[in-house]
């Protein structure tokens, strides 16, 4: 197979990954994108009633979770489960659910999805809903079931909304929207103004 025509299948994949894997050992980020480390002594937190509980997973450990469980249905070749990862409506996820059937129609399989984060910001942080601005990139996969597996290429850094709703007891994706990036923004300003 040419790998230039995985070229477009490829930018949709990056478009629809929102995360992969967080880079290691940085710790959960707070809400100001820097990086929080617990003290190993410190101790655990647990509700009023006294009653044991885990702490609530911080944005870049949501966005981890749902990698996993996302690379894990890239990998299985699982429609059902990967289209259960995003909100019902969700444009980006009916992109995906497309994407990895078009795959499979061709008998491949995504192994090894991995997207390396370059920045995370939160915009918006309830209980029910996590809006993020994500700078990330491809830099791992590949396609197999064919010959021989074909190596994802690794892509160009890509700015992203996110927004994660918390569906009963587990946070889907409403929506990833791709974001100017800002020499682009700038780009434009400058032409409109010579105009």
């Amino acid at each position: 197979m040419d790998p230039r025509r995985l070229l477009p299948v490829l930018t949709a994949v990056a478009c629809a990954l929102v995360v992969a894997t967080l880079v290691v050992g940085h710790g959960r980020p707070d809400d100001t994108g820097r990086a929080v480390v617990p003290p190993r002594d410190a101790p655990a937190t647990a509700p009023a009633t006294g009653s044991p509980a885990a702490p609530t997973p911080g944005p870049a450990a949501v966005l981890a979770a749902w990698d996993e469980r996302r690379a894990a249905a890239w990998a299985r070749g699982d429609a059902e489960a990967l289209a259960d990862l995003y909100a019902a409506g969700s444009r980006s996820g009916a992109a995906d659910v497309r994407l990895l059937r078009a795959y499979a129609r061709r008998g491949l399989r995504v192994e090894g999805l991995t997207t390396q984060v370059l920045a995370l910001r939160v915009v918006e942080r309830t209980p029910r809903r996590l809006a993020l601005v994500v700078t990330d990139r491809l830099v791992g996969g590949s396609a197999v079931g064919g010959a021989a597996p074909v190596a994802l290429p690794v892509d160009r850094a890509s700015t992203r909304r996110v927004v994660l709703v918390s569906r009963r007891g587990r946070w889907v994706v409403a929506e990833a929207r791709d974001q100017d990036s800002a020499a682009a923004s700038t780009s434009r300003t400058s032409s409109s103004s010579k105009s």
